[in-house]
Parts: structure tokens; C-alpha cells; sequence
């Protein structure tokens, strides 16, 4: 290979983007063997004088050579950068002129197409005549409307610039043209008879896409600038900025067709809204029923720096066509301001693009020049086409530039002086179409001052009437959600939600789901016996473990037509085999559902294997929540100490949109917690950080100790009128302990947030000299210790619900041992658990029952430590056996 890289060989006589793209790795990793050429094109200062590129012209192979040249490679030396010249292309002369001319004009101009990394055959030959038979399809009113675009969308940034000035705003300035792109998306939509747009998108430039793309009235846009309400008080809500906020319209085309459009509320952790956006549309393109994907359709707009910076765009990219996850492709375009806040980009990616994650799942790249609005246009065009032929993913790099800081407050000459001297200089893309459009004779001077005038007097008024501005009504509780409510602070009364279900009928459900085997299905032996057990259990109507009980729980809710989705890691078996949703053919590896033959007008259950990740899995499955309140939906992780890889999600969605954005969700994490010696990093669901998220009613956070009050606490999700995330800390050696089991009459009843002591052997109430509060798996040790020491004057009760705390419950047992001594007992480090969140929450109980001879509740947990557990099951063993005997007094 090493002659490649000599002096006397052109780098335009290779024709293979593959060869192309190992010549470039090589230059990255700082490889001496290439060649001055060879460095040159990819450090940009390429020009080329070599007239033995194409030997011979007239031999077809040469012809052949020179075009698959353009396609592979033709996007490096096309004119995309606004800030920068094109890189001349020139040498090539035993060949036509009109050829060369001809293939630069379709490959090296205001676009650079990336396709030629993809395997398929068809998608390729399809984008070829798409580009090389491209035409102009634009009339005077179309241009005329493009620089209508460009002229407000300018404007109205300059006039916030100029009434508040230093306000963040993430100005889109230096990428107008963004808005000529997604204004084409929705008149092509149209045409593909899309229903539905959602857009994911982050700061940068949303204030614009707001007004000018969903129509949000400037008014209140400039009411929120003076620093109002975003919707009606009284609503209880902490509100956002407003370049985080959401919004959803109606758009109508020419012929009166409608398309909804939503636009994602997003915090600025830049990229987390991608899969919640690809969830919403996979919940919407559900409940359309359209599986061919096409009604409704996903646009994600990115930033250059977040684009190949941040993990979570690949981990979304992965998810695109998988089946649990797929959404028929989605549009991405990349606002490319070839700077991140302040970090130029050979700091912030070590890739020639910052669209090359995309190449990994084949997408087609089409790398645009912002300042060309007609190029954009017919890029975006070209996009959903494909888009809509192909249901993949593409990617549009709008190559642009920032014309502030990263913010209004910033100084960017501080870190990028010479680029920002160019953008001083430069005008802007509103300007340089007029400028053509005047050249042209399309427009004249005085049609263009009345454009701008025009737009100036809309903004004057809508300053004025800023003034009086008040929001009517929240965008909340439409459409899907039109049937629920958000209860009161303190309204949250779930032990009143009925969710039991009669005997009979769980029988009836039970022998359905555990007999339902074809009988020619290869069934594994072991896993038959398991579900004999189970039908076993249930006919005699004792001993239901857990995973009997949640498919009770599932089984119910399906036969009632309630669609289910549970998808995670290893979810169709679940990581303890526990659990046996998905059941495979021995022989044929066929899989057969149970939960999905119960009877023929039951709801689907839709149990998924997710990808190894937990960040896009977890967001896209929130995002879906979000448009299904009737489904049932919950996410598992593998283990629940892994949620943390999805922490963004937890902490600025599920625990907090409600308040910031009025978005409801009703959706269930599933994390299985427990100390059983297996290290730090397969114990703890940590419950200490999720319980510090809790306020105002925005969850509920539970830790079950009973098959049967898990199974409530799954129905009681669907069987009230509002919504709210479930956050379950489910076991892992309970799900096959002796004790850890319900009766079926268990299931008739309700939820029970607070479980009160249950041996008959126990002394007066009065001579109680100890309580033990305490939670999950540590109860069946404590049990089982008290048993074995024939201990009868310490009393249990577990507390099966952290929030919302169920106070009136509690002092109702709490009254019955008025003598005792309060303590409460967790295996959680002192530090971590539930200690720092419930002990003054148990002392205010304690104080209302008796305030003049209450005493502060004690802990007993083990000792504090950096590391959620320690990684030696001998210390596990003595660090467990320690928490016992100090509960019980053993060793006293």
C-alpha cells in the first residue's frame, strides 16, 4: 500500500471511499508515510495542478473512475463553508470539460453528499439519480417565500437583541436558513400524507422555531422576555426558560389538509430529548396503527459539538432499526456552528465531520452551506424523501456559524477572534438572498424595505399588546390526556384506588397463561415445570411468588384491553429467571408469548429486549409514555444499580417535567435492589437518590415486600384518573424465598402502603419494648431471626411506600406501641437508603401522637460509606449479621 502514498501518485485517481477513509485514519493517528498531497486535502489547503489523474479518458473504466470519484469524494471539495472558500478542484484536463464542469456542479457546490459508505446497492443507485438528475423546481413565489423566512427570522432575533439586550435568547442567527429547511419538511410532508411531526431540538434557535415554524404569538414570547408567566397562575408549576419550553399547533396545507406538529420540551443537557422524541413518535405512529411507519414522522435537531460529543446520539442512532424501537427513520439535522461554546472543533472531535457517528448505522450524510437557502431547501427535500422510501435515518449538516457568543452575554472574540472577525464581516443569509434575488430582478429594492417594514410594524404591535398579555390556558391535558386530571398537593389517595380482582377471575387467567402452550412447542423442561408450579400455586390459591404475581397483574390489564410495554435489558426472561414473558422454541428458537393468547379481544403485550443501554432505552420509553397515559408502560433495568447510566432522564424528565413543562407520565421503572453480597455495583437501585427528587407529589416510589402488593401497586397505574412515574425496588432473592409469597385472596384487596406486624405470638401492645420500621428484603431476615431467638416483645411493620409518605397510615400503627422504642432499620449504608429522607418524617409522626414524651427515631443500617456495598460476601455476611443483632438485641 505504501506506493499510494508517494509523491508521484495522485489522491484523485482513487476512486474507493473506503481506501479514501483508511488514508484518512492514518493522517489522524499521525501516520509520516503519507504524503504532502494526502495532507493537504485533509488539513484543507488542497490544490492540485497533477495532469496524470485520468490517463485515458476514452477507456469507459476511466470515465467510470471519475465519476465514482465525484461521489465518493466529491463532498470534500464542495463549497459548504460560509466562513471559508471552496477548495479548488483543478488539474483534470484529458478529460471533457462539460464532464468535469458538469460533475462538479452536481457534487462540489453549495453540497456535499455523503453516500457512498452505504452497502445498499439500491439506496445508492436511488441517491445517485436523485443528485445527478437534480432540477430546479422553484418558481418567483417560492424564492419570494424563502426570503420572507429568512427576513422575520432574522428580524425577530434583532429586535429581542435590541429590546433586552443581554438576555439569553441562543440566537439561531448565522443559521436562519434552519427554518427554510423544516419549512420545506412539513410542505413535502404534506405530499407524503405525514399526519404528525414531533421535533427534538435543543436550545439554539427554538426561541425562533417557537414563533415563526408553530406559531407561538410574539406577544407571548416578548410577555416571557419581560419576565411573565408562561402559563395561567394558579397552576402550582416552577415553570422553565423559555428557550426549554414546548409547544404544539395545528399547520394546514393549500388543500386543507391538517398536520400536527410538536415540538419537545428539552433542558439544556443538549442531546436527552433524542430518544424521548423517537419514543413519542413510535407512541404515536402506535396508536395510528401504523406499522409501515410512515403517518408520523421524527425530525431531531442537533448541535455540531453535542452531535459527536455526546453519548447518547449514538446510543439513539443504535436504536433505529431495531424492532422495539424502531420508527421508520428519523430526520436529523446538525446546526453546525463549527464551535462548541467556546472549544473549536479538532478539540471537541478527532472525525473529519461532525456527522461521521452517523456512518454506523448507514445513514446518508448530506453536508449543506446555510448560506445557500435554495440548497437547504432541496436537501431537506431530498432527506424525506428518502427518509419516507427507505424508513432510515438521515442526516442534513447545515454548515453555518454563531453570530454571537454562546449566549448573548459572551464575548467570543476572547477564544476565536479571527472567526469571529470573518462573521463580523459577513453578512448575513437574509442579505445575500435579497442581494440575488435583486441581482436576479425576482424583487426589487422597494418590495424588499416594505418585507422588512412590514415584519417591523408586525413586532412593534406585538410589543404592545405584550403588555396585556396573559396566558389563556396551559398545552396540557389534550387530546389523549383529555380524560385525566392533576390532583392537589396532598390529594394523592391511593389507598383508596380499587384494584383488586375476584378469585375466579384470576384463575381463569392464571390457567390461560400457564397452559396456553401449543402442543407442538418445544418447550424448555425446566421452564414447564416453573409454570406448572405457578398454575399449581394458583389453583390451590397459596405460596404466589412474585413473578406468578406479575403476570396476574399483566394478565388482568390485558384481558381489560389495556396495552402493556415492557421493555430493558433481558426483560423477556428477566435477568433472575424469573420472569419467562418470552418463551423459546427448543428446536426451532420460535418464541411464543403466553400473555399474548389469553383470549382474542385482549390488548397486546409487548415485551422487548433492549439494547445494552439504559440512557436512550430508558428516554425512549418515557417519551413514549408520554403519549399513551392508557398503556401500560415500565422500563427494567438489569440491575437497578444501573439506572444511574440514565440518570439525566430520571432527574431532569421523570422526576421534574410535571412541574417545569406540565408533562404527566405514567411511566414504571422496574430496579431490582437488594443486599445479598454480590458487590457494589449489584445491590443498590440507590432509593437515597431518588427519594431526595421527591416533592410535590411528582412520583411515587415504593419497595414491596409482598408478590401481591406489587401487583397492586402495577394495577393502581392504570386504575386512577392522573398519572404519575412509579419507581419500583424490586427483589432479587425474594423471588424464590419460602416467605416472600401471597394468598390469591391477597389480590382482592388493595395496595397496602404500610404493613402492619403479623405474628399472633407477639405480647401486649403496651409491652412492645422496640418497633422496627423497616423495608423490603430486610424484613424476612429480621422475621426469620426474630423466630429463631423466639424474640416476641419487638414489633415489625413495613413501610412498602417511601413517597408520597404515607403518613396517616403509619401513625395508625405507630398509636399501637406507644411504649417502644422507634427504630429504623435498613441494609443500606447509613448514609444511603431511605434513613435521611423518612427520620423526620417518622419524628413528626411521633411527636402528634405524644409530644411531650416522643423521642427522635434511632437508625440502624451499616456504617457510612463511599461505596454503595462492599465487595466480599464473608464482610456482606458479618456486615448483615450486625444490622440483625443490633435490630434484636441479640448480643445484649
Amino acid at each position: 500500500m505504501s506506493k499510494y502514498y508517494s509523491n508521484n501518485s495522485s489522491h484523485l485517481f482513487i476512486s474507493n471511499a473506503v481506501f479514501v477513509d483508511e488514508i484518512y485514519q492514518r493522517y489522524l493517528s499521525g501516520d509520516k508515510s503519507i504524503s504532502e498531497d494526502w495532507k493537504a486535502v485533509f488539513s484543507g489547503n488542497f490544490t492540485t495542478n497533477d495532469k496524470s489523474i485520468i490517463a485515458n479518458t476514452k477507456n469507459e473504466d476511466s470515465k467510470f473512475n471519475l465519476l465514482n470519484f465525484f461521489r465518493c469524494n466529491g463532498h470534500l471539495y464542495a463549497g459548504i463553508n460560509p466562513l471559508k472558500a471552496q477548495l479548488p478542484l483543478t488539474g483534470i484536463i484529458d478529460v471533457s470539460q462539460e464532464s468535469i464542469t458538469s460533475l462538479k456542479n452536481i457534487y462540489c457546490r453549495s453540497i456535499g453528499f455523503e453516500f457512498m459508505h452505504i452497502s445498499s446497492s439500491e439506496e445508492k443507485e436511488w441517491l445517485q439519480n436523485k443528485i445527478e438528475n437534480q432540477r430546479c423546481n422553484l418558481n418567483v413565489n417560492n424564492r419570494k417565500t424563502m426570503l420572507k423566512h429568512l427576513v422575520e427570522t432574522e428580524m425577530f432575533e434583532q429586535f429581542l437583541h435590541t429590546k433586552f439586550p443581554g438576555y439569553k435568547r441562543f440566537s439561531i442567527e448565522g443559521a436562519e436558513s434552519l427554518i427554510i429547511g423544516l419549512e420545506q419538511v412539513i410542505d413535502d410532508a404534506f405530499i407524503f400524507n405525514i399526519n404528525e411531526i414531533v421535533l427534538g431540538m435543543a436550545h439554539r434557535g427554538r426561541l425562533n422555531v417557537l414563533t415563526k415554524l408553530m406559531g407561538k404569538k410574539y406577544s407571548a414570547m416578548i410577555s416571557e422576555f419581560q419576565g411573565n408567566l408562561a402559563y395561567p397562575e394558579g397552576l402550582e408549576v416552577a415553570g422553565d426558560v423559555k428557550y426549554h419550553l414546548g409547544y404544539s399547533c395545528d399547520r394546514k396545507s393549500v388543500e386543507g389538509k391538517n398536520l400536527h406538529l410538536t415540538l419537545c420540551s428539552n433542558p439544556s443537557h443538549l442531546e436527552a430529548v433524542n430518544p424521548i422524541t423517537m419514543g413519542r413518535v413510535r407512541a404515536k405512529q402506535d396508536l395510528a396503527n401504523d406499522n409501515k411507519r410512515s403517518s408520523v414522522l421524527g425530525v431531531l435537531i442537533h448541535g455540531d459539538a453535542a452531535f459527536a460529543g455526546q453519548g447518547v446520539v449514538a446510543e439513539t442512532l443504535s436504536l433505529s432499526k431495531i424492532s422495539g424501537y424502531n420508527i421508520g427513520g428519523a430526520i436529523h439535522i446538525i446546526v453546525n456552528n463549527q464551535i462548541g461554546f467556546t472549544t473549536n472543533p479538532k478539540d471537541a472531535r478527532f472525525t473529519f465531520y461532525c456527522s461521521d457517528l452517523a456512518k454506523f448505522i448507514e445513514a446518508p450524510i448530506f453536508h449543506v452551506n446555510g448560506d445557500d437557502p435554495e440548497a437547504v431547501r432541496f436537501t431537506c427535500s431530498l432527506a424525506l424523501e428518502y427518509r419516507q422510501k427507505f424508513k432510515k435515518d438521515v442526516v442534513i449538516d447545515l454548515v453555518c456559524y454563531r453570530r454571537y457568543g454562546h449566549n448573548e452575554g459572551d464575548e467570543p472574540m476572547f477564544t476565536q477572534p479571527l472567526m469571529y472577525k470573518l462573521i463580523s464581516e459577513h453578512k448575513t443569509t437574509a442579505k445575500l438572498y435579497a442581494q440575488k434575488l435583486i441581482e436576479q430582478k425576482i424583487i426589487g429594492e422597494e418590495e424588499h424595505n416594505n418585507l422588512r417594514d412590514s415584519f417591523s410594524a408586525v413586532l412593534d404591535e406585538n410589543l404592545r399588546n405584550s403588555i396585556n398579555y396573559t396566558p389563556s390556558k396551559a398545552d396540557w391535558f389534550f387530546g389523549n390526556w383529555s380524560s385525566f386530571r392533576r390532583p392537589q398537593i396532598g390529594d394523592f389517595t391511593d389507598y383508596l384506588t380499587d384494584t383488586g380482582v375476584s378469585i375466579e377471575k384470576l384463575k381463569e387467567i392464571g390457567e390461560k397463561i400457564n397452559s396456553n402452550i401449543p402442543s407442538t412447542f418445544n418447550i424448555n423442561s425446566k421452564i414447564k415445570k416453573i409454570l406448572a408450579s405457578r398454575f399449581a400455586a394458583i389453583d390451590s390459591g397459596c405460596n404466589i411468588d412474585w413473578g406468578t404475581a406479575e403476570a396476574l397483574a399483566f394478565g388482568s390489564l390485558l384481558s381489560k384491553n389495556i396495552k402493556i410495554r415492557l421493555s430493558g435489558q433481558d426483560s423477556g426472561r428477566g435477568t433472575f429467571s424469573h420472569r419467562h414473558a418470552k418463551l423459546v422454541d427448543q428446536v426451532t428458537e420460535e418464541v411464543f408469548i403466553p400473555l399474548n393468547n389469553i383470549d382474542e379481544k385482549q390488548a397486546y403485550f409487548e415485551v422487548i429486549d433492549s439494547p445494552l443501554s439504559e440512557y436512550a432505552v430508558m428516554g425512549f420509553d418515557y417519551g413514549y409514555s408520554l403519549d399513551c397515559p392508557n398503556v401500560l408502560v415500565l422500563w427494567e433495568g438489569q440491575f437497578g444499580d444501573f439506572a444511574n447510566g440514565a440518570q439525566i432522564i430520571i432527574d431532569q424528565f421523570i422526576s421534574s417535567a410535571e412541574t417545569k413543562w406540565l408533562r404527566s407520565s405514567g411511566l414504571v421503572l422496574l430496579l431490582p435492589h437488594g443486599y445479598e453480597g454480590q458487590g457494589p455495583e449489584h445491590s443498590s437501585a440507590r432509593i437515597e437518590r431518588f427519594l431526595q427528587l421527591c416533592a410535590e407529589d411528582n412520583m411515587q416510589v415504593v419497595n414491596c415486600s409482598t408478590p401481591a402488593n406489587y401487583f397492586h401497586a402495577l394495577r393502581r397505574q392504570i386504575h386512577r384518573d392522573f398519572r404519575k412515574p412509579l419507581i419500583v425496588f424490586t427483589p432479587k432473592s425474594l423471588l424464590r424465598h419460602k416467605m416472600a409469597v401471597s394468598n390469591l385472596s391477597d389480590f382482592e384487596g388493595s395496595f397496602r402502603s404500610v404493613i402492619a406486624e403479623t405474628s399472633v405470638n407477639m405480647v401486649e401492645n403496651t409491652k412492645i419494648r422496640k418497633l422496627l420500621i423497616c423495608s423490603g428484603k430486610l424484613y424476612y431476615d429480621l422475621i426469620e431471626a426474630r423466630q429463631s431467638k423466639k424474640i416476641n416483645d419487638i414489633a415489625i411493620i413495613r413501610l412498602e411506600q417511601f413517597y408520597p409518605f404515607p403518613a396517616e397510615q403509619l401513625a395508625c400503627e405507630l398509636k399501637k406501641y406507644q411504649n417502644a422504642e422507634v427504630v429504623w432499620c435498613q441494609e443500606e449504608p447509613h448514609n444511603m437508603g431511605a434513613w435521611f429522607f423518612i427520620n423526620h418524617l417518622i419524628e413528626d409522626e411521633l411527636i402528634k401522637i405524644n409530644s411531650h414524651r416522643a423521642k427522635r427515631p434511632k437508625c440502624i443500617a451499616r456504617p457510612a460509606s463511599s461505596s454503595p456495598a462492599c465487595g466480599y460476601l464473608s464482610i456482606h455476611n458479618k456486615e448483615q449479621e450486625a444490622i440483625i443483632s443490633a435490630a434484636l438485641d441479640i448480643n445484649k
